[in-house]
């Protein structure tokens, strides 16, 4: 181990006595008995019920029953920390030392049930984060990233508002090629997000040329890296201008080395991962118009929970096709009916799902009223008048209004007729749909 993670021990963290002031800080006090405060990455502070809750967890994780280990979690001496650090194939540095040593204990030891989960939870995942860093020639280590960024939640929103698996800021997520807007977010597409997350990555070790500074300006931005290396004097070590970051940037770094020992040597911990049930096979249709998840669930009999999880970057369930041609992803058993019922479930209730008017009258009719109602001097006055136009108003308006439907009319034409809406129309008639017959009569107010 190299001298430096050794004075760094000493110098800068002391005798360092630890406890967990709650469940999102970790307090440091060095041997001055000053104490600091690191702030745990978000994605170490989601509760494992929230993540039990995603659809993935639900449907494909289940706990492993045939696992007999203790929920014991040993504690080993700090040599074979660094041991088992040093063993892991990484062309990453990965120092041990005692904040490394906390952010491990916290995961084999109150995080260990979250650490079960994203053990099944990254049959999912590792595979997407390997080939996208394969692609960039990126070390792969870094698929370990998403695990303290948002714990495998790809609807993960942070309290600044990053969002997905790899927690993107809405301005970084849009230099990189993602799209976002009132309908699509692909921050939350595990395929588009990391492949954009490995060039940003690749972009920012041009700049730093170190991992550990990669990482750490993956959390609190590049301008803040090069301004504690201005603070340290020049100094480019992660752990020579640890005094200078952020909070949460002081223990980013340490949560990643700890993250990648954590998903390493989880059984020398005795943690049993959940066993994982593959989704079945998906394929991708491409859509030129649009289509609401309501419309695809009436003819396919899908789980719509599913249809989100399999389409994560529609925000309200709308696919915008009329846009640009959007894809949706079905399971591939689905394909094929789709095709055969597209027309049809383009169709289906398309005035109350995708209730967009591209035209509108405007009502120019200028409305009269009595010379008592317009009358406002005089309380007397007022009141009569008011009273007077009221009572011949509710006269009127309980007799309602009827018409009888001829043969070719539609509800959105009648509607038209007679300056209402459908939804107006289905909800006086109790209508259900768009089937009305001609011949029978219809309220129309």
């Amino acid at each position: 181990m190299k001298s430096i993670y050794i004075i760094i021990a000493t110098m800068m963290l002391g005798s360092i006595a630890t406890k967990a002031q709650n469940n999102n800080e970790i307090i440091v006090t060095n041997e001055e008995g000053k104490q600091e405060v690191i702030d745990l990455p978000e994605g170490m502070t989601s509760e494992f019920d929230s993540l039990m809750y995603l659809y993935n967890s639900k449907t494909y994780l289940k706990a492993d029953t045939s696992c007999n280990l203790p929920d014991i979690n040993p504690v080993y001496d700090k040599e074979v920390y660094k041991e088992r650090l040093s063993r892991i194939p990484s062309v990453i540095e990965m120092p041990y030392n005692e904040v490394v040593q906390k952010f491990i204990d916290k995961y084999s030891g109150q995080l260990r049930r979250s650490v079960s989960l994203m053990l099944g939870a990254q049959n999912f995942y590792m595979p997407i984060f390997e080939q996208a860093l394969e692609t960039y020639g990126l070390p792969l280590e870094l698929k370990y990233l998403p695990i303290i960024e948002s714990a495998l939640n790809p609807r993960a929103v942070s309290r600044v508002g990053a969002t997905g698996l790899w927690q993107f800021m809405v301005e970084t997520a849009k230099n990189y090629g993602l799209e976002i807007n009132s309908l699509v977010d692909d921050r939350r597409d595990p395929v588009k997000s990391s492949y954009a997350a490995a060039r940003y990555l690749g972009d920012l070790y041009k700049i730093f040329g170190d991992w550990n500074l990669v990482i750490a300006a993956y959390n609190c931005g590049p301008t803040n890296i090069s301004k504690a290396i201005h603070r340290a004097g020049g100094e480019k070590d992660y752990w020579r201008i640890y005094p200078y970051l952020p909070r949460e940037t002081r223990g980013y770094v340490p949560a990643f080395i700890a993250a990648n020992y954590i998903m390493n040597y989880y059984c020398d911990h005795n943690i049993c991962p959940m066993r994982t049930t593959l989704p079945a096979k998906t394929d991708t249709v491409m859509v030129n118009r649009d289509v609401h998840f309501e419309q695809i669930v009436h003819f396919l009999n899908v789980d719509i929970n599913q249809l989100k999880e399999l389409n994560p970057r529609y925000r309200r369930n709308i696919i915008n096709g009329k846009s640009e041609l959007a894809s949706l992803r079905l399971p591939s058993s689905l394909v094929n009916q789709f095709i055969d019922n597209e027309d049809d479930i383009y169709a289906y209730d398309t005035e109350d799902l995708l209730n967009k008017r591209t035209e509108v009258e405007v009502n120019n009719i200028i409305p009269s009223y009595s010379s008592d109602y317009k009358s406002y001097s005089g309380n007397k006055r007022r009141s009569r008048g008011k009273g007077t136009y009221n009572k011949g108003r509710n006269k009127k308006s309980s007799r309602g209004k009827s018409i009888t439907i001829k043969s070719g009319d539609t509800l959105s034409e009648i509607a038209a007729r007679n300056h209402t809406t459908v939804s107006k129309l289905r909800k006086l008639n109790k209508i259900k749909g768009n089937n009305i017959r001609a011949g029978k009569k219809i309220k129309v107010k």
